[in-house]
Parts: structure tokens; C-alpha cells; sequence
């Protein structure tokens, strides 16, 4: 097969490593792809949103699949041309991105087709959303519409905070995705994400993992794309799993088709388990990011069978997932001044080393100089990743790698998977 992989950062890095891998691959090309990516497929310089490149793309390498991976590429409306030009896709149409790509889409589907969530306001001005703060208690969270790179989520203590995300919103910050936000409830609980596949018709989950929102240890500082990631999370009982599927995301995928767009490709659903039940905070319409990562080191089946299962309609046909019995953690290691004004350009030093045959460092924001040297291209630079046997052998090894990077503008998080180990011991 010849697959075609769009996307340029760590969950596309981590979707190269694993389709890599498989034996029914014989050419695997990612567009635009990154320097580290380039041990795994050839890379071409296609930009992720110019569609109809992508589609000569496609059709010059002869691809039997494109999978997509970011969220702009679905938004873009990569899947409508691909399906146009009748090239197989691993991921859902612009109208099924919706899902993702207009939270005020989401909360109204969520709403008509009975999916539990936060209570919610959407606001076309800045006066309408200060307004509706009114109509819900401390912590306000206060989201952009459209599409922000995880970072158009403000979770604000009290209202002047509140009132300026509000203004950051409509004063330009996020561009035309914060045209419009919506006003959200705070929910009580402990967070997961949950990822579900579908082919337009059949479903079947494919895992969960727990990510780290927040810049800084211990839960502070502002909101971002995600710092650190493990699975398995405990969170994720029997019964959540259960819930989820049944009062989630099966209804998601139903929802959607019964709308007129049916459902190919991977969803997450990113929930709160609060006490009474699972309650979805957003959709997004590819994988999560960084909770791929993790996954793809568990994930024991070829992912490729289940890729293209999906985007023909042969997914009920597809075997059970099969899934080790490792566990993963993932670092993310962040250009300082991320998520706002991260610094471009440093040089990092040390990823030619050997870090062990359970570590994994895959790129997500890093770009080659001419004279070769790698450095920062991004807010979230590397994800470095390590299975074990347990929780806090994963976390130790992936924590002992990040300590032989050399890379002093850059900073991470030390408490990845806090809720089962702890917090770190301070020196």
C-alpha cells in the first residue's frame, strides 16, 4: 500500500512510527512531515490546508489512503475533495468536522441529540458574553468558537479574568475563531479522553488516556494544547468506558449521520467523570494530541487494517483490537514563553542518542537549518515517550530521557500522571 499522511507535528510523528511499521506498507510520504519524522517516510513540502495540492499529492504517489491528522486539514475539507476524486481517507468531511471545528456547533448537536454537557451560553459580542457570566458561578470557563490549537480554552477564577479572555477573544487573539465564544459551566471532576473509530456506520472504541492541561506542575498556569500524557488511566473503570460509549459517542456517531454527515475516521471525545456520570467538555475530529502518542506505543495490532476499514465501510469486519499490557507516559518539552509567545529558533542538542529500546521521541514543533542543526519550530518542540511495566517506570524512563536532552530554552512538566503517582519529590 501507499499512504499519504498529512500533518506536521508529534501525533503525526507518532502515526508515522506506527504505519511504519506495518507490512502492508510499501510507501508512506507525510505532507509537510517534520525532521523527525523523515526516519519513517519521505517528507514534501505540501502545507496541511492547501487541499487541492494535497489531492495532486495523493494522486502522484498513487495513494491507496490518506490519513489526516490535524484538526485544520479536516476544516479545510481535505475528506470532501479526497472522496471527490474517489482516493480512500481516513478521516471525517468538513460538515462531520464540525464537531471540532465550531463549539457552538458541538453544545446545539449535544443538546439535540441528548448528549450530556456543561451548561452553556454562545455569544456574538463581547457585551452578550460579560452578560452571560452572570448566569453561572466561579470558575467561568470561557472558550473561542472556532478552531485555536488547544489554546482557546481560558478557565478563569473570577470575573475580571473572565471579562479579559472575553476581550482577548473579540479583540483578535485567536483570529476568526474567537468571532464568537461560548460561555461555558465549570465542571466538577477528573478529565479523560476517550477515542472511538467509525467507518459512516459501525463504531468500535480505541482507547483512553488522561492528558495535562495546564502549563505547569501542580495544575497551574494557562490552559494549553496538552503537556504530558499516560495511559492506561485509572479514571477509566468499566463503567466509564461503558458510559461513555453508550451515552457518547455511539450518539455522536449517529447524530452526525442522522444529520447528513456520516462519521470516517477517528473522534475523541474529551469528557469529565463527574458523580453523575461522564459529561463531554469538547469533540475533536481527529486524534488527540498529545494522547496518540501513548496509544501508538500500546497499540499491539497494525493500525493500518483499521485506518482503511474506515474510510471504506469495512469496519465491522475488522478483528478486536489488541492492546499490550504496557503502560506509556509521554513529556512534553515546550519552548518557554508557550503557549503565548514561545521562543523560535534555539538549537537542541542530544536526540542522536541511544535512549533505550522502551523510549520514543518523536517531534512535534522542530525544523532543520541549513547548516543542520535542529531547533525549535513551535510551542510544543519534542514528546518524549517511554513504555514499562508500570505507570512509574514509564514515567521514570521517559523523565530520564528528558534529562540527557540538551535544550535550555526549553521546559516541561515534572508530574506527569500526578492523580496515580503523586507529586514529584522536590530536590
Amino acid at each position: 500500500m501507499n499512504i499519504l499522511l498529512v500533518g506536521s507535528g508529534g501525533r503525526e510523528h507518532a502515526l508515522a512510527w506506527k504505519i511504519a511499521a506495518s507490512p502492508l506498507v510499501s510507501r508512506l510520504v507525510a505532507a509537510p512531515g517534520n525532521p523527525g519524522m523523515a526516519a519513517q517516510c519521505e517528507l514534501r513540502d505540501v502545507s496541511p490546508t492547501d487541499v487541492s495540492a494535497l489531492v495532486v499529492l495523493a494522486r502522484e504517489i498513487a495513494a491507496d489512503l490518506v490519513v489526516i491528522g490535524p484538526e485544520m486539514s479536516v476544516a479545510a475539507g481535505l475528506a470532501d475533495a479526497l472522496e471527490a476524486a474517489g482516493i480512500a481517507c481516513f478521516g471525517p468531511t468538513a460538515a462531520a468536522g464540525q464537531l471540532e471545528s465550531s463549539k457552538a456547533f458541538a453544545k446545539g448537536f449535544a443538546d439535540r441529540h441528548g448528549l450530556p454537557t456543561a451548561a452553556y451560553r454562545v455569544c456574538e459580542t463581547a457585551e452578550a458574553a460579560k452578560a452571560a457570566l452572570a448566569h453561572f458561578s466561579p470558575p467561568y470557563v470561557v472558550k473561542a468558537d472556532g478552531l485555536a490549537a488547544g489554546k482557546g480554552v481560558v478557565i478563569a477564577e473570577g470575573r475580571a479574568e473572565a471579562e479579559a479572555a472575553i476581550d482577548d477573544a473579540f479583540g483578535g487573539r485567536f483570529g476568526a475563531s474567537g468571532a464568537r465564544v461560548v460561555i461555558e459551566e465549570f465542571l466538577e471532576g477528573e478529565i479523560g479522553s476517550l477515542f472511538a473509530l467509525c467507518d459512516g456506520k459501525h463504531s468500535t472504541l480505541f482507547g483512553w488516556a488522561q492528558d495535562h492541561k495546564r502549563a505547569f506542575d501542580g495544575e497551574q498556569g494557562p490552559n494549553t494544547g496538552g503537556m504530558g500524557t499516560y495511559s492506561p488511566a485509572p479514571v477509566f473503570t468499566d463503567a466509564l468506558v461503558e458510559q461513555t460509549r453508550t451515552r457518547l459517542a455511539e450518539p455522536a456517531f449517529a447524530g452526525i449521520a442522522e444529520e447528513g454527515s456520516p462519521y470516517r475516521g477517528v473522534l475523541f471525545v474529551e469528557l469529565m467523570a463527574t458523580r453523575d456520570g461522564p459529561k463531554l467538555v469538547e469533540f475533536n475530529a481527529r486524534f488527540g494530541d498529545p494522547e496518540c502518542q501513548v496509544l501508538m506505543l500500546r497499540l499491539k495490532s497494525d493500525i493500518v487494517p483499521y485506518l482503511m476499514a474506515c474510510a471504506t465501510g469495512r469496519l465491522a469486519e475488522a478483528p478486536a483490537l489488541e492492546w499490550t499490557d504496557d503502560h506509556a507516559a509521554c513529556v512534553v518539552l515546550a519552548a518557554k514563553g508557550y503557549p503565548d509567545k514561545p521562543l523560535s529558533g534555539t538549537r537542541i542538542s542530544g536526540l542522536d542518542q541511544d535512549f533505550g529500546p522502551d523510549v520514543v521521541v518523536f517531534h512535534a514543533g522542530t525544523r532543520r537549518e541549513a547548516d543542520g542543526n535542529l531547533v525549535a519550530a513551535g510551542g510544543r518542540v519534542l514528546n518524549v515517550c517511554a513504555r514499562g511495566a508500570t505507570l512509574q517506570q514509564a514515567r521514570d524512563r521517559a523523565y530520564a530521557a528528558v534529562d540527557r536532552i540538551d535544550w535550555p530554552e526549553g521546559f516541561h512538566r515534572r508530574d506527569i500522571g500526578w492523580r496515580v503517582l503523586g507529586p514529584p519529590a522536590r530536590p
